[in-house]
C-alpha cells in the first residue's frame, strides 16, 4: 500500500491529536481514591509521537525535501 500525500496528512493529523490527548491524561493528578492508573498515558504519548515525527518526515520528504549527503571530491 502507497501512502498517499493526504492519507499522510491525515495520519499525521491524527497522531498529533493522539499526542496531546495522552499528554493530557497522562498531567492529570493521581486521584487515590480510585487507585492506580491502568493505562500507559505517558508511554502512549510517546509511541503516537514518534509516529507523528516519522510521518512528518516522510511528509516532508514526498513534498520534495530532500537532505542530500554532501559532496566529496
Amino acid at each position: 500500500m502507497d501512502l498517499t500525500t493526504t492519507f499522510t496528512v491525515i495520519l499525521f493529523a491524527v497522531s498529533s491529536l493522539l499526542t496531546v490527548f495522552f499528554g493530557f491524561m497522562g498531567a492529570r493528578p493521581m486521584d487515590p481514591r480510585k487507585g492506580p492508573r491502568m493505562v500507559p498515558w505517558r508511554f502512549l504519548m510517546l509511541l503516537s509521537f514518534t509516529a507523528a515525527l516519522l510521518l512528518l518526515v516522510h511528509l516532508l520528504t514526498a513534498l520534495g525535501l530532500k537532505s542530500d549527503p554532501p559532496m566529496r571530491y
